[in-house]
């Protein structure tokens, strides 16, 4: 994986993939999904965030159904998600989606919003790029970051010949 650089936008604990995927979501064409993310608390949030950035919250951040909440993040243009800690059903739906999703104890401490960082996936490392200051991440399983580096579930089992294209 290469590193990713983006701005980051803050989000505090509990925020569950209702937010990020609201109930109109199941109605509207794919396209325009991603412009609902958040909007119950952030309203206009989905309008101002730019392909590359990147969320960073506290504790327990996608908890809730199995949404494709992280998909609707991806197709926003969010890079990744930092958080002190994620809900496993949502990891596991991000890694799917080819959303690289860490595990920070300090996230909230890399910065303030719109700060820009990087993310150095050879050391596990999350550097604020005005501040110097520099977090360590839990980094993902190897298999986990193969099925990110093949760009999603989908693409990896192509990619072995355990699937075909859809008919």
């Amino acid at each position: 994986m290469n590193n990713i650089e983006g701005k980051i936008w803050i989000f505090g604990d509990d925020i569950n993939t209702d937010l990020m995927y609201p109930q109109i979501c199941y109605t509207l064409p794919e396209k325009e999904k991603p412009c609902h993310a958040m909007e119950a608390n952030r309203p206009g949030w989905a309008q101002q965030v730019k392909n590359g950035d990147i969320i960073v919250a506290g504790k327990n951040f996608g908890t809730g159904s199995s949404r494709p909440a992280a998909d609707n993040l991806k197709n926003l243009g969010i890079a990744c998600v930092i958080a002190e800690s994620i809900n496993g059903l949502f990891l596991r739906n991000a890694v799917n989606s080819a959303l690289p999703a860490l595990e920070a104890h300090d996230a909230l401490n890399i910065g303030k919003e719109l700060d820009a960082i990087a993310v150095d996936f050879n050391n596990n490392k999350i550097i604020n790029k005005g501040t110097g200051i520099i977090i360590n991440f839990r980094p993902l399983p190897a298999f986990l970051m193969e099925i990110i580096d093949n760009g999603g579930i989908i693409n990896i089992l192509k990619n072995k010949g355990l699937i075909g294209d859809p008919l």
